[in-house]
């Protein structure tokens, strides 16, 4: 098979070719239709992240068919269009794990991170944690749902949830700050759902906010300006710690900030004000398989559609750098 191979971070990626591997007892082979490229690869290859396992085959988004199973898998068919999303293996024993919150299991492996993903011709996945996927669905407009749709809908989940206390306000207006791959499908699940969407980008970035408003936001500004009202909540997807106080300060006495990503830089001192008043913040680590269920039943029916710009496994790193560097509107996706 082929692949994208990150030897050391910082480094990129090289193009390797290795023997096609074989799925072990419990696991399945994927042939690879196409790999999103999501800002946690950047972050790996970046060397944001810790402990990668080395060499790495990065990429969680990964859409393909099962090419061969392992012994004693049951449930899935040669052939069968599949998933293989960030959440790649967890213990079933640690005590997050017996409370149904395996997002945060103490011995997990990652897609991608942990264990070798989807920028290649193949993949390895453990079948218990695949998901199936719709066959009406194009593959490369398929894969930022893995992650993007995935983890944004936890996010989305945590930050429209009842707030603690009698008498909570419901979620009407939400705030998205960092218009990619994530905020772009969360838009129109919102919309869809009836809310009214906010989205802040990069100050100046007036492509990214006529594309937030071309997807159903009631507004789109900079991430320095002030929304024209509270907000309930807001989800932070760009990795930047200032983003914190300033949504905080955006949402309402007893409103939510939901902080998306795996990496932020340092947030910065803030006063306790911007906080009282009930405000909540929290962050979301992970995704669970309940997420992945929940999700794959809503976006078929809010009628999701992801913006992306393909390129050949090749040019894996190219599409890193223009996601590194704010030129993409909406998602990659590497095709094999």
């Amino acid at each position: 098979m082929h692949a994208m191979v990150l030897k050391r971070p910082g480094d990129g990626l090289v193009p390797h070719e290795r023997p096609t591997p074989q799925p072990a007892p419990g696991e399945v082979l994927v042939e690879v239709a196409a790999c999103g490229v999501c800002r946690t690869d950047l972050h790996i290859v970046d060397g944001e992240l810790p402990d990668p396992a080395l060499p790495l085959v990065p990429g969680h988004e990964v859409v393909g068919r099962v090419a061969a199973l392992g012994a004693g898998v049951g449930g899935l068919a040669l052939g069968a269009k599949v998933g293989v999303p960030w959440l790649g293996f967890t213990c079933g024993v640690c005590p997050y794990c017996a409370s149904g919150r395996e997002n945060l299991c103490d011995r997990p492996l990652f897609t991608g991170y942990t264990r070798d993903g989807g920028y290649a011709s193949h993949a390895v996945a453990d079948a218990r944690y695949v998901v199936p996927l719709p066959e009406a669905e194009d593959d490369a407009h398929l894969a930022p749902w893995l992650c993007a749709g995935l983890i944004g809908w936890r996010a989305y989940r945590m930050a429209t949830a009842g707030m603690a206390g009698e008498g909570a306000a419901e979620t009407r207006t939400l705030g998205l700050y960092g218009f990619g791959a994530a905020a772009h499908i969360l838009a129109q699940i919102a919309h869809w759902q009836g809310r009214r969407v906010f989205a802040f980008t990069r100050p100046g970035d007036r492509a990214a906010q006529d594309f937030a408003r071309r997807l159903g936001a009631s507004w789109a500004g900079g991430s320095d300006e002030a929304p024209p009202e509270p907000l309930d909540a807001a989800i932070i997807f760009a990795p930047v710690g200032a983003l914190v106080p300033a949504a905080l300060k955006a949402v309402k006495k007893g409103g939510r900030v939901v902080c998306g990503g795996i990496h932020m830089s340092d947030v910065p001192s803030f006063p306790y004000r911007l906080l009282w008043q009930e405000r909540q913040l929290v962050s979301v680590a992970n995704l669970t398989r309940e997420d992945a269920r929940s999700f794959l039943e809503v976006a078929p029916r809010a009628g999701l559609t992801t913006a992306i710009v393909r390129y050949p496994l090749a040019q894996a790193n190219q599409a890193l750098a223009d996601l590194r560097e704010g030129r993409l509107e909406g998602a990659a996706v590497l095709i094999p």
